[in-house]
């Protein structure tokens, strides 16, 4: 790292960007489809019925479901419905059974207006996105530390890379096709400044999210338990002990009426403590969008009488800032317009990576000289992780439709043959040659995506003949996805062709 602080900088770029790139694609691709999770659920559930009930009368239904299936239950999550979700999902906690510990029972999936359990499609949906985006499917809290060490890096990345380029700004308005090196360092500078503000807050926020993870310190110090510092910190109700008394539950829909009025918008979460008994409470938590704060007010109701108990206070300057990254980085608050614009912007950090990591081989590649061990296994990393996860999210969704809808265990299968397609293809683009691996990888995401609607017309016609906007304007995306693959695998199957310098005496001839 000798010479100027210019230097210094680009090999800190150059470095931290390889080591961490293929994982950093693979989270800003699966963050940015993440912007559309709950669209991505119910395309993924085409059994889900159009919702038409009002929070309230979802609430009171999917209550009176639970108290006859759950009288005697610990506690109740209940999310209710909203434009972007048409179902009430619902988990309930037994009551403890001597010594074992509690177990939350598998999710359910009721009908806004009856409450009733909807049979449908067993599947993660849009949630496993989600949680790969900073889990990276390993176990509890493996993934969610390589994701934050990852987010540092690419923190590093950014700011060393601002450092770097003095013409940065220059850069921004020149790309030059066809020059080889040239051009992806050209493709790399635009797609980094031209969403440099959003890439800056997008990993500072996300490094936030997970801070009390890394950064346990403060609350170990100065709470004997954690959950004490929830209750101060986002003045929440600490938990009243059963009184062993049967008592029912004040009548919910008036209760929820309240709750919007109070709080100044429509709820979306119910927290049933003790359901049944003369302690219960129910905690009813204001929706998101009213917000850039994640962290939602939160009122607290007696549930026998229904007297409020207690109302969140404002959050103190920290939280409401760590509120407020959480939402920038989630972006709950966003308009159907706002989550376009920022899946876009998600689009172009996953192009920055992808340009970063060809650049990183391309300027390394000389001409009639055989490429090192590692500039080899760089260039199969990069073909294995840029053109193979889109053909595993591809195969994902794909596969909902290819599995039979009452095949038991499907939501695993699902997430497993992601996995398996992403592993057969970084494997089979081994035995190709680099060019053809490349133009046979993107033609193969291009034919996948492809396959997504003509799959969706096969197998659940219905939605799509009654003009259902969701499913038409998803398959359009996946047509649209599908096109800029086979745009890119037509690029990479050009051969690149070098201009002959005539000689000065070849030119006089001529």
């Amino acid at each position: 790292m000798k010479g100027s602080l210019r230097q210094s900088m680009a090999w800190i770029h150059g470095w931290l960007g390889l080591i961490a790139g293929w994982l950093l694609f693979a989270m800003f691709l699966t963050g940015t489809a993440s912007y559309f999770r709950p669209e991505i659920t119910r395309w993924m559930q085409p059994e889900q019925p159009a919702n038409h009930s009002t929070p309230a009368a979802a609430a009171a239904a999917a209550i009176r479901y639970l108290q006859r299936i759950g009288p005697d239950d610990q506690q109740w999550y209940i999310f209710l419905p909203d434009e972007r979700t048409a179902v009430t999902r619902a988990f309930a906690i037994p009551a403890p059974n001597g010594t074992a510990p509690r177990k939350r029972a598998p999710e359910l999936v009721l009908d806004p207006a009856s409450g009733e359990p909807i049979t449908a499609r067993e599947t993660r949906g849009g949630e496993h996105f989600y949680r790969f985006h900073f889990q990276l499917q390993l176990p509890y809290p493996w993934g969610r530390w390589l994701a934050s060490l990852c987010a540092m890096f690419m923190l590093t990345a950014i700011v060393s890379g601002v450092i770097t380029h003095k013409r940065i700004f220059a850069d921004f308005f020149t790309l030059r096709w066809k020059k080889g090196q040239r051009s992806w360092l050209d493709a790399h500078n635009v797609s980094a400044v031209l969403a440099l503000p959003y890439h800056a807050v997008i990993t500072y926020t996300g490094l936030m999210t997970l801070v009390v993870m890394y950064m346990p310190w403060p609350i170990v110090t100065n709470y004997a338990k954690p959950i004490d510092f929830s209750y101060e910190a986002f003045g929440l109700l600490p938990e009243r002990p059963a009184s062993e008394t049967r008592a029912p539950l004040t009548a919910i829909a008036p209760l929820m009426r309240d709750a919007e009025r109070r709080l100044g918008g429509p709820p979306t979460r119910l927290v049933v403590q003790h359901p049944g008994d003369g302690a219960a409470t129910i905690a009813v938590t204001r929706h998101l969008s009213r917000s850039l704060d994640a962290r939602a007010p939160t009122i607290t109701y007696d549930g026998p009488s229904g007297r409020v108990l207690s109302i969140a206070a404002p959050p103190g300057p920290a939280a409401a800032t760590m509120g407020v990254m959480l939402g920038l980085h989630t972006a709950v608050f966003a308009a159907p317009a706002m989550r376009w614009i920022l899946f876009l912007l998600g689009g172009t950090g996953a192009a920055m990576v992808a340009t970063g990591l060809i650049l990183w081989t391309s300027a390394r590649r000389r001409p009639n000289v055989a490429p090192f061990f590692g500039l080899r296994l760089v260039e199969r990393l990069n073909i294995a992780t840029i053109a193979g996860l889109p053909i595993a999210m591809a195969a994902f969704l794909l596969s909902n439709r290819l599995i039979p809808a009452a095949w038991p265990g499907r939501a695993d299968l699902e997430v497993a043959t992601m996995f398996w397609v992403w592993g057969g293809v970084a494997i089979v683009q081994w035995l190709r040659p680099t060019p053809r691996a490349w133009r046979e990888g993107l033609a193969l995401g291009a034919l996948t995506f492809a396959a997504i609607p003509v799959a969706d017309a096969i197998w659940t016609p219905a939605r799509l003949l009654a003009g259902d906007p969701l499913f038409v304007s998803f398959d359009v995306a996946m047509l649209l996805l599908a096109a800029l693959l086979a745009f890119a695998s037509r690029r990479a199957g050009r051969p690149r062709v070098t201009p002959v310098r005539r000689s000065s005496l070849e030119v006089a001839r001529a």
